[in-house]
């Protein structure tokens, strides 16, 4: 498992700072390839802000690292042949470079008012790397960078490499990287990573993950982008014309339970959960009703959780469709929680009033014992603060700001 510094959030009373920072009305472009921006957010910016990248395509130490390290790829495509390690050991980001690139990240953002504005207007309040937030701008300019290097690299290992994911029986490499013909498409993805599109240091490293990535089929992190203007745009619409003051809570959260089977749809334990959801929807308590969950269950399924619960709520429960907020991409019961603090920030729902999780029992109780122990655990901090167990199934809590850090070693829901 892994194990991470410690953050700490206040929540209620004064504005705590990280609040103030970020922005719930920062939106990311719909252009974007999300499975890039959610796992590496400054190599995005990087690329979208003109004046930033020709500074950085200028930049005379990053031209030379850049040269470097496209001829040591040249070489190991030359010279590798079945190594995949070998290969895959050519894209990934050294210790050394890694240093390097912070060491002139943090000289050029002294010297070059592109960088401040970036970070100001972009980095700190898009939240993805609010676990900085102490930091002053340029120091947290450089942490962004070594978090980007370090995902990227994580994902070279586990989809191309193939090491172990933190959760290997549904997150793994989808090929056997013994097959005598894996090596084949490795090549070939180094090949096409390595070309001459690449105009940045980074860029063949992002390629090459990004790309493994898809012919693995792990497309989780981009599965139903754009959210705002797509599944939930009648749900943020809604949500903007609601008086969340009428309400005791803000919402009430359904995380998924997904089948073992492959083709069923919807797991007996996800129904369940709907059901137990709708009965305190009509009794009035919260306006909107989230639904948590992705492709995960069992290895590499077609069927996602939020989709079908959310499909089965308002199909079979007669639910209206812009109550119910989806939430497709958590894979875990820690990231239900979290992924749900991400939604109500960004979508404008008060964050200092109590919601409620609807779940079968068992997993009511984890989540009111142990889980909270795992988030410190797998992410850092606690995603959510307890509230009151109205009963078996029914437990109110807090959702924490901090929950906009992108997770580094989850490319599948970063």
């Amino acid at each position: 498992m892994k194990m991470r510094f410690l953050f700490f959030l206040l929540f209620g009373g004064l504005c705590s700072l990280n609040v103030c920072a970020q922005d719930p009305q920062y939106v990311f472009s719909e252009h974007l390839n999300p499975i890039q921006y959610k796992n590496y957010y400054l190599l995005t910016l990087f690329q979208q802000d003109a004046a930033v990248k020709k500074e950085l395509q200028n930049d005379p130490e990053l031209a030379s690292l850049f040269k470097s390290k496209s001829l040591n790829i040249a070489e190991a495509i030359k010279n590798c042949e079945t190594d995949i390690t070998c290969l895959s050991s050519a894209f990934k980001f050294k210790g050394g470079e890694i240093a390097a690139v912070s060491k002139r990240l943090a000289f050029l953002f002294k010297q070059n008012e592109a960088f401040s504005s970036m970070v100001k207007n972009e980095l700190i309040p898009s939240g993805c790397y609010l676990k900085y937030k102490d930091l002053k701008p340029g120091a947290l300019l450089v942490k962004a960078w070594e978090q980007d290097a370090k995902a990227v690299n994580f994902t070279i290992d586990v989809y191309v490499a193939g090491a172990n994911p933190n959760y290997p029986k549904i997150d793994a490499i989808a090929f056997d990287v013994k097959d005598k013909s894996y090596p084949e498409l490795v090549r070939t993805n180094a090949v096409l990573s390595s070309g001459m599109t690449n105009s940045m240091f980074f860029e063949p490293a992002i390629t090459f993950a990004l790309t493994a990535m898809e012919i693995n089929g792990r497309d989780e992190a981009g599965d139903f982008e754009p959210l705002r203007s797509g599944v939930n745009k009648a749900s943020i619409s809604a949500i903007h014309k609601t008086n969340f003051a009428s309400y005791k809570y803000s919402l009430i959260l359904v995380p998924g339970e997904g089948p073992e089977e492959r083709e069923v749809e919807l797991s007996a334990g996800g129904m369940l959960r709907c059901r137990l959801a709708a009965v305190e929807y009509h009794k009035g308590l919260a306006p909107f009703i989230m639904v948590s969950g992705g492709r995960v269950h069992p290895f590499k399924t077609k069927y996602n959780e939020a989709y079908e619960m959310k499909k089965y709520l308002v199909e079979q429960l007669q639910i209206p469709d812009s109550v119910v907020i989806m939430e497709p991409h958590a894979r875990h019961t820690t990231t239900n929680m979290r992924n749900a603090a991400r939604i109500m920030f960004r979508y404008g729902m008060p964050m200092d009033k109590a919601a409620l999780t609807v779940t079968a029992k068992s997993q009511s109780m984890y989540i009111s014992g142990a889980l909270l122990g795992r988030c410190v655990q797998e992410l850092g901090y606690e995603p959510y603060k307890l509230g009151k167990r109205l009963s078996d199934f029914t437990l109110e809590f807090y959702p924490n700001v901090l929950s906009l850090q992108i997770d580094f070693d989850e490319p599948m829901d970063p």
